[in-house]
């Protein structure tokens, strides 16, 4: 989809930490289910990994905006700006 891409020093690190710990507290979760732990304490549990997700998804927002898609608008590739608007729309749902 996407020619190649230019972050802020430590970004992609910083998601990939971001989103293994997501990955981490998810099997904690699928434990807790197994182990048969109390619905109300998972339930919690996978808000909080959904906040995570959306906090990572939000901060590559962020980051796309103010490089690829403001390099995209320099460049007059609108093509960028659809594919983001489609991203966001299937994020969003």
């Amino acid at each position: 989809m996407s020619k190649s891409h230019i972050h802020s020093k430590g970004h992609d690190r910083a998601m990939i930490n971001r989103l293994s710990k997501s990955i981490g507290h998810l099997e904690r979760v699928r434990q807790m289910i197994e182990q048969g732990k109390d619905c109300a304490e998972v339930l919690i549990q996978l808000a909080a990994v959904r906040g995570e997700i959306n906090a990572t998804g939000k901060s590559i927002l962020k980051e796309h905006l103010s490089h690829c898609i403001l390099h995209a608008i320099e460049e007059g590739d609108e093509q960028k700006i659809e594919e983001l608007n489609k991203a966001i729309d299937m994020f969003v749902k």
